[in-house]
């Protein structure tokens, strides 16, 4: 058995002295395991960086087995983006909620799309600490609604009116408008305006706002019932965002 196909490097762990077992995003099989013998060499280390863009050629004697990858670079994100810590966090805190919640084998070409868009937007200079806050945020509301959990942000809940949602409530994942909120309001989670149009956050609330959106559904609809929380990168994504406020 074997494939060749593009890839994104989402984690690697050491196997024995000298392997790694590398997982990566691919846009025709999904999230793939496989071993890489040598990939704790000089050679390869600066190749197996969380975020890098590579060619993967996977082999196995068969389909079930974890296989071996041959990895060739094709864009270093990593190294671009090293000297720059909030778009790293970023990088790492993608990469981290795409291995911890895409099912294995499991192709989502939309989500590969998505998170090359990602990659390509933080590695533009042109892109503020408050732009990459946005695409995480609009990234993990796209990775909701692929594994069926998505967000209805159409319309309020209760008056089913389309302007004026500023709620979205935490049971049925829907948006809510003040005059819907009524005396519930305090039960309810922020809507940030940037989720309603084109614009991007113009305050660091807003950010917090919608990275505790989309982290509380994540978190209840697919990390909860397989007894795992949000990854320590994406923890650490949301403290330096925040810390933004105090810069």
């Amino acid at each position: 058995m074997d494939w060749q196909d593009e890839a994104v490097i989402l984690t690697v762990a050491k196997h024995g002295e000298t392997s790694v077992i590398a997982d990566v995003l691919t846009p025709s099989h999904g999230r793939h395991r496989g071993l890489i013998r040598g990939g704790t060499g000089t050679r390869q280390r600066g190749v197996l960086q969380p975020g890098n863009k590579v060619r993967a050629d996977w082999r196995a004697r068969l389909s079930e087995h974890l296989g071996a990858f041959q990895i060739e670079l094709d864009t270093s994100y990593a190294a671009a983006l090293m000297t720059q810590p909030v778009k790293l966090a970023a990088m790492s805190s993608l990469c981290a909620v795409a291995g911890a919640t895409l099912p294995e084998r499991e192709p989502h070409p939309e989500i590969y799309a998505a998170s090359l868009a990602v990659l390509d937007l933080l590695a533009d200079d042109g892109c503020s600490a408050m732009d990459a806050g946005v695409a995480i945020v609009r990234w993990e509301l796209a990775l909701l609604a692929v594994l069926g959990f998505g967000l209805d942000l159409s319309a309020c809940a209760v008056t089913g009116v389309t302007e004026g949602l500023i709620y979205v409530s935490p049971r049925s994942a829907r948006a809510v408008s003040a005059a819907g909120a009524g005396d519930y309001a305090d039960r309810l989670m922020p809507l940030p305006a940037f989720l309603m149009g084109g614009e991007s956050a113009t305050q660091v609330s807003d950010l917090n706002d919608g990275l505790t959106l989309t982290g509380f559904f994540i978190e209840r609809h697919i990390l909860h019932p397989i007894d795992r929380q949000l990854p320590q990168a994406r923890t650490r994504f949301a403290d330096t965002v925040q810390a933004l406020d105090a810069a």
